[in-house]
Parts: C-alpha cells; sequence; structure tokens
C-alpha cells in the first residue's frame, strides 16, 4: 500500500513537525558536509511555499545518558546551532529560529509566535533520554506542539524512537519528497528490477550482510561479493587466506549460501585475486607495501585489504552490462589511496552503466563521492542502516507506522 505523500495533506496555516536528518559531520561549529541538509530542502521548501508553519527535529551524533559528564560533553558537541545557521543560507526567504532546548516554555513559546512559512529548529532530540527508547510521554508532548506529521529522515526510520514512531501514531502523517524518492528506487530496485540485476556487497563482516546475502540472492541474477567478507567466503571454500579478515564462524553459512546459488541458478562471483600486504595500514591512510596474488596464493603471513586487478575487470564487465544494480560496502581499505582501485574500479562502472544504478548509503555513499561519481549515478542512499533493513527485505518502522494513501 503506498504511503501519503506530503502533497497529500492540507498544510496551509498548519503546525507541521517534519523529522529530517541534520546528523551532519561537522567539527566544533563547522559543518564539514552538508548533503543531509540539502536532501532535505526539496520537502521544507514545499511546505514554507505552501504557507506551514514548519517545526523540524533531527537528532545529531550520539548523547551518552548514562554517564553524566560525558552526557553533558556530548551534549556541547552535538548541538544544532551551527546546522540552524546553515539552514537560514539555504532558506533565505524565511526566518529560521533555534530554540536550544527539547521541551519546555521557551520551545511552546516560539511553537505559538511561529507565522506560516516560516521555520523553528528544535535542538538534538537525542538531548532527550527517552527519544532512543520511544517514550510515549516525550511522543505526546512534542506531538502536542503541532497538528501534522511529515517523516522525511530516512537514515533515521528503521530506528523506533520517539520522534520517527511515537509522534506519527498520534497525528495525522505523510511522507517527505526525499522518502519518496528512496522508497521509488530501493523498493523498484528489489521487488520490480529491470534485469540484468546484480547486486554488489562489500564492506568488512559477513555477519553485518547475513539478511541481505540472503535476500539478494533470491532477488538478482548476479551477486557480487567483495571487500573484507570475500575472504569469509574464500576460506568457506578451502582456501588458504593467509592472516586476512575472517569470521569463522559464517563459515557454514557461506557455504550454505554458494550452495543456494548453484540451486538457484544464479551467479555468486567472489574475487580471483587479491592485493596484499604485511599488515594492515597504521594510520589507515598512510604508506603501506602491496601485491597482487591469486586468491588460490595468499601467503600465510599476508592479508588481502582490497580486491585484484583481474577482479576489478571482473566485476567492472559484469556491472556495466547489467539494468538495475544494488551496491552496499566497498571492495577495499578505500580510505587508502594505494587500495582505493577495486572501490574505484567499481564505482567506474557504476558510472558508465546505462541501467539504474543505486548506492546504498554508509561507506559505498563515501567511497563514491569521494572519488567523484555520485552524480554519474542514478540514486545515492542518504541511509546506510535503513538501506541495508530494506535490502534485506524488512519493514522500516518510521515509514510502516505513516498513514497509508
Amino acid at each position: 500500500m503506498a504511503k501519503r505523500l506530503v502533497t497529500d495533506l492540507e498544510v496551509r496555516g498548519k503546525k507541521v513537525i517534519v523529522r529530517v536528518d541534520f546528523n551532519v559531520p561537522h567539527k566544533g561549529d563547522v559543518i564539514t558536509d552538508d548533503n543531509r541538509i540539502v536532501a532535505a530542502l526539496p520537502t521544507i521548501n514545499y511546505l514554507v511555499e505552501n504557507g506551514a508553519k514548519v517545526i523540524l527535529l533531527s537528532h545529531l551524533g550520539k548523547v551518552d545518558h548514562k554517564d553524566p559528564e560525558k552526557c553533558e560533553a556530548d551534549k556541547k558537541k552535538n548541538d544544532m546551532a551551527p546546522v540552524a545557521v546553515r539552514l537560514q543560507e539555504y532558506l533565505p526567504k524565511s526566518k529560521v529560529t533555534f530554540v536550544p532546548v527539547t521541551r519546555g516554555e521557551e520551545l511552546e513559546k516560539a511553537v505559538a509566535e511561529l507565522e506560516d512559512g516560516n521555520v523553528v529548529l528544535v535542538q538534538n532530540t537525542r538531548y532527550e533520554k527517552g527519544e532512543s527508547k520511544n517514550d510515549p510521554e516525550l511522543s505526546k508532548y512534542w506531538a502536542s506542539l503541532g497538528d501534522l506529521y511529515v517523516s522525511d529522515a530516512f537514515g533515521s526510520v528503521h530506528r523506533a524512537h520517539a520522534s520517527t514512531v511515537g509522534i506519527p501514531q498520534l497525528l495525522p502523517s505523510a511522507v517527505g519528497f526525499l522518502i519518496e524518492k528512496e522508497l521509488k528506487f530501493l523498493g523498484d530496485a528489489v521487488e520490480n528490477p529491470v534485469r540484468p540485476f546484480v547486486g554488489i556487497l562489500g564492506g568488512a563482516k559477513v555477519a553485518d550482510k547475513l539478511k541481505v546475502i540472503d535476500n539478494l540472492l533470491e532477488k538478482c541474477d548476479t551477486l557480487i561479493i567483495g571487500g573484507g567478507m570475500a575472504y569469509t567466503f574464500l576460506k568457506a571454500q578451502g582456501k588458504e587466506v593467509g592472516n586476512s579478515l575472517v569470521d569463522n564462524e559464517k563459515l557454514d553459512y557461506c557455504k550454505g549460501m554458494i550452495e543456494k546459488a548453484e540451486q538457484l541458478g544464479k551467479k555468486l562471483l567472489l574475487p580471483v585475486d587479491t592485493v596484499v600486504a604485511a599488515s594492515f595500514p597504521d594510520p589507515i591512510d598512510g604508506p603501506v607495501e602491496v601485491k597482487a596474488v591469486s586468491v588460490d596464493e595468499i601467503p600465510a603471513d599476508m592479508e588481502g585489504l582490497d580486491i585484484g586487478p583481474k577482479t576489478a575487470e571482473l566485476f567492472a564487465d559484469v556491472v556495466k552490462s547489467a539494468k538495475t544494480v544494488v551496491w552496499n560496502g566497498p571492495m577495499g581499505v578505500f580510505e587508502n589511496p594505494t587500495l582505493a582501485a577495486g572501490t574505484n574500479a567499481v564505482a567506474k562502472a557504476l558510472a558508465e552503466c546505462e541501467g539504474t544504478t543505486i548506492i546504498g548509503g554508509g561507506d559505498s555513499a563515501a567511497a563514491i563521492k569521494q572519488l567523484g561519481y555520485a552524480d554519474k549515478v542514478s540514486h545515492v542512499s542518504t541511509g546506510g542502516g535503513a538501506s541495508l533493513e530494506f535490502l534485506e527485505g524488512n519493514g522500516l518502522p518510521g515509514v510502516d507506522v505513516i498513514n497509508d494513501k
């Protein structure tokens, strides 16, 4: 069932609470990447232009409520004030009022005085201990500030928090344009892909992607496995992987997936060669001596840190001829220029692919931006955790709760 959209709501003169994802990277007061703010602008602009009174809620970083001293330090570090300054630059026709608290008289006054077409940005939702516990009293309080609720924080909808699930249970609700776009790209790719459909999974641990591997194997035609998780699959095939990262508890699972691919008539592609080093680089982007070897000849005292050149070519050829590609997880230690070649080759192949190409957030999104290909792919997801949940075939609590059309 399709979810109600922000355009389905009558917003003029109404107080609209919007859960956005302004969890931006920052150093002190300096925002180092404002992509998430920019991603929320279409929904905010729509509401402003249609005369809504906009109340924005977002978290920023983590706040440790168990340790009072750390809690105060976290709050200081993750204050939303610099976000309000940046947001005002993007909304020159509206007044953006920052409220430095999450409840109380100051917030209630700012909301009461809010005029049509203007915006209130509330302090970091995680200042509240009850946010991550989906505290009903906190949800009720926040819901009392508004008339309508719009969910547009794709990076947070996989969490059942007060601001993502609690409030929409109490107010008429809809999704914003960002979530609409995310659901369209990820939903179509997984449920109704144009074939051939290729899934690419990388990253360090098999354990993080168990359900994704399982679900994608059933949906796609070819599943490519790279990154640190590939060595567990190679070991499951009986290969010697030296000091490479291996999840020994998941060897049987990997054997099972290799067998499952055969039974389903799907291709499960693993590296044929790998780039090895005597040890992991320290610092991570520091100098490292490497060589490429076949996966049948990994030295016992070395570890694999990237896919090799033959594998990069093999993976790139499959990607280029695909009609739908979903990629989640880098092919190696891409933060190091010497070990970024595999991830770069896959990113380049996605940029050259004429089909629909989707990057599933997290490290893959960081890699594709870092390598300069972000504008050459169909869609870069704003939510690593949420896109993974989606690729696992799970529901997203913060979307499931929204009113259907």
